[in-house]
């Protein structure tokens, strides 16, 4: 490091091809994308070119700090795609094994025909984030991009939603 520190493109070259397949395999399992990865792998070399005199043997190997660095830089490019980035919408994700959904299942038992009565009784929006929200499994944050609407809001409708379904679920 100290010869990358002074402008060694030598000691750079030796760094890359000893440390470049492993540093790519951090940012792919953490990108999942090679052509991201690729530029995410750039961008770390041209940081421990010029941050090699910030290395210090004493705290870590040479090895660690980097691959830390190339961590670091593959999440902050996984923030930067936004909050929906890190999963796909639910229904892409379903793969039917023939057997009777969860929903299905619940509406067939006498407790799934109380909470459909139950939900019944609620207004149209909050049945709909509840609904999204726990039979579809999409989360609080996704559902409040989705619908355009403040996450607290989302939270508070479903909140209020469910204090509702248990009072009428305790009738």
């Amino acid at each position: 490091m100290p010869r990358i520190a002074s402008g060694d493109r030598a000691a750079l070259r030796q760094l890359y091809q000893a440390s470049s397949a492993k540093l790519f395999g951090v940012c792919l399992r953490i990108l999942s994308d090679r052509e991201e990865s690729e530029d995410v792998l750039q961008e770390v070399y041209l940081t421990i070119w010029r941050r090699a005199d910030r290395f210090e043997a004493g705290r870590a190997s040479v090895m660690t700090w980097i691959s830390t660095i190339a961590r670091n830089r593959a999440i902050d490019r996984l923030r930067a795609r936004g909050p929906l980035a890190y999963a796909e919408q639910v229904e892409e994700l379903e793969i039917d094994d023939g057997k009777p959904s969860a929903e299905t299942l619940l509406a067939a038992s006498q407790d799934g025909r109380a909470l459909g009565r139950c939900l019944s009784e609620l207004d149209e929006r909050t049945q709909q984030v509840i609904r999204t929200a726990f039979f579809e499994g999409v989360t609080y944050d996704a559902l409040a991009q989705r619908m355009d609407t403040p996450l607290g809001t989302v939270k508070s409708w479903i909140r209020r939603g469910l204090l509702k379904l248990k009072g009428c679920l305790e009738r």
